[in-house]
């Protein structure tokens, strides 16, 4: 059998709930009632309806207040007011506090029937989105154990490989299989950095990332940063430089993913440089914010790409002569991590003149616990 859906209607007036529990059950609803906001109140925690038409003028408790204790229940619940026509700015104010819509006094049958059953089609609507949104994150779980079970660690394994059979412990090995073998390990790593960024992307979007705060005082970080990519700006010939204040105030973050905030805008800012290139980092403070500058004489980004750069998995545009891979999830990490510690990231550019990315975190005196 059919569960029927419930209506409540919370009125001083007797006639009110006597005219709409008649109306409404020809309807086929479960129809109860209450004259007054506590006892409405109660019957809301005791029978959970899905809807409630609510006077917005009674003695003692105010249709507001009631309107407001209903939310604090069960948010699903769907709110109507009911308001003489001397009260409809109250009414456009009820709606406003979350009330869906409002019927005014006197109202028909008619106007009855229509306004609770556009009010059934809301929660049925709202219901549903909520469904899809539990589903949703029922798949990103699930994706994220994909992932990392089901992609990493075999790929993982097939790297391994490869590495003994570069190093001849599988037999010899000509100098071709060598370069293909090379060529499949490369490959590999960067499938492995790619998933590697969804995994963070997922970690970021369920909070997870950034785990625990405590001080940190980011210059060993950037200098860590900046000794990883020593090699990619000698390849590149890029020339890195430092300007790192001898005194820094301390943040609240995380030394992990800030280091890979720095890594990844050093990472772009030599791979959209130039060659003979220079990327300066640099450390500042601004008011409550430390600031962390990556300076490049790159490519630059021009004006309509701006607005995109952290979108997850937007490339700039480049020259055609331009070989740069990457997944576009770099900056969109960056941007990421750094507003989970309360901070934001500004950019400007000019196209064939650079870029600078600053970064902005808030000092740890300035930030909550």
């Amino acid at each position: 059998m059919v569960a029927r859906s419930n209506v409540l209607v919370i009125d001083d007036e007797e006639i009110i709930c006597e005219s709409c529990n008649e109306v409404l059950m020809q309807e086929g609803y479960e129809v109860d009632t209450a004259n007054d906001g506590p006892s409405g109140l109660r019957k809301v925690r005791e029978l959970r309806p899905d809807l409630v038409l609510v006077d917005l003028k009674m003695p003692g408790m105010s249709g507001m207040e009631v309107l407001e204790k209903i939310k604090e229940m069960d948010q699903n619940i769907v709110t109507i007011v009911i308001t003489g026509y001397a009260t409809i700015e109250s009414a456009v104010e009820a709606v406003k506090r979350g009330a869906y819509d409002f019927i005014p006094k006197p109202f028909t049958p008619g106007e009855l029937r229509l306004i609770v059953r556009r009010g059934f089609e809301m929660r049925r609507l709202a219901v549903e989105s909520a469904a899809l949104r539990e589903e949703k994150e029922r798949m990103k779980r699930n994706f994220i154990t994909m992932v990392s079970h089901e992609l990493k660690s075999p790929l993982a394994a097939v790297q391994q490989y490869l590495e003994v059979i570069l190093g001849g412990m599988a037999g010899k090995v000509s100098e071709e299989q060598k370069r293909i073998i090379v060529r499949m390990s490369v490959r590999i790593q960067n499938l492995l950095a790619l998933i590697n960024k969804w995994l963070d992307m997922a970690r970021i979007e369920a909070g997870t990332l950034v785990e625990r705060f405590e001080p940190v005082d980011v210059a060993p970080l950037i200098r860590e940063s900046v000794d990883s990519v020593q090699l990619l700006a000698r390849e590149r010939n890029v020339r890195l430089e430092l300007a790192i204040a001898d005194s820094l105030p301390l943040i609240l973050g995380d030394n992990e993913t800030m280091c890979q905030v720095f890594t990844n805008l050093l990472v772009n800012a030599i791979r959209y440089n130039r060659e003979n290139g220079r990327v300066r980092i640099e450390t500042g403070e601004e008011g409550v914010y430390l600031t962390v500058r990556v300076c490049d004489t790159g490519v630059g980004i021009s004006e309509e790409d701006l607005p995109f750069i952290f979108d997850e998995f937007f490339r700039v545009k480049s020259s055609a002569k331009d070989e740069t891979t990457g997944s576009g999830l770099g900056l969109s990490i960056v941007q990421r991590i750094v507003e989970a510690h309360r901070g934001h990231v500004k950019v400007t550019s000019q196209p064939n003149e650079g870029s600078v990315f600053t970064v902005y975190l808030p000092k740890a005196d300035r930030q909550r616990p």
